[in-house]
């Protein structure tokens, strides 16, 4: 889906699903997922792993703080995100290409009326993947700057954050708008009926 043509739905300004997208989260809102009798194992396995990658944001999250505050060195600093990054990283590339290739056609062809929701969860993707891109750009090149020069170092370090900043404000945005949109068609027909479970 192109943002221009939905720009209300572009995930940089979008705040929720319109009316015609929220059919299913109103009639199953969060407070009823836990427990009910339709949240298989699947579905309570991608759960866990949006919040793997939640848990992993606000970890790279509070780093780029301390960071930033300069209650953390560069060079520790430097030394403790770039294994988190790249397992935040790979773990979100193959979390995606499951979704477009398998999960997000199946949900599709299931609920026709939230057709356009998904196309929007594939063009978010798109998007987040430009961010990443940014992030590792910035990342290595902080990674690579001369420690000795400590003004170019912290510029560095602050164009990472900025651009990581942003990379987890599109993810949790994504993560919390995809739940919404997948957990209520799940609880709603059963994962075997769905084809998921």
């Amino acid at each position: 889906m192109d943002a221009a043509a939905a720009p209300d739905l572009a995930l940089d300004t979008r705040a929720g699903w319109p009316a015609d997208l929220r059919l299913l989260i109103d009639r199953y809102p969060r407070e009823v997922w836990t427990g009910h009798a339709n949240l298989g194992q699947m579905a309570q396995f991608w759960l866990q792993r949006h919040d793997m990658f939640r848990e992993i944001g606000a970890a790279l999250s509070d780093a780029t703080t301390a960071f930033r505050d300069g209650t953390a060195t560069a060079e520790d600093f430097r030394a403790w995100f770039p294994p988190r990054l790249q397992f935040l990283l790979q773990q979100l590339h193959a979390h995606h290409q499951v979704e477009d290739l398998h999960y997000f056609p199946v949900f599709q062809a299931a609920e026709a009326r939230l057709a356009r929701g998904f196309d929007v969860l594939e063009a978010d993707h798109r998007v987040i993947h430009e961010a990443i891109m940014g992030t590792v750009d910035s990342a290595n090149a902080f990674i690579a700057r001369d420690a000795a020069d400590a003004g170019a170092l912290r510029a560095a370090g602050e164009r990472y954050a900025v651009a990581g900043g942003a990379l987890l404000d599109k993810l949790t945005r994504h993560l919390a708008d995809e739940e919404d949109l997948i957990i209520p068609l799940i609880l709603d027909r059963g994962e075997a009926a769905l084809g998921v479970g």
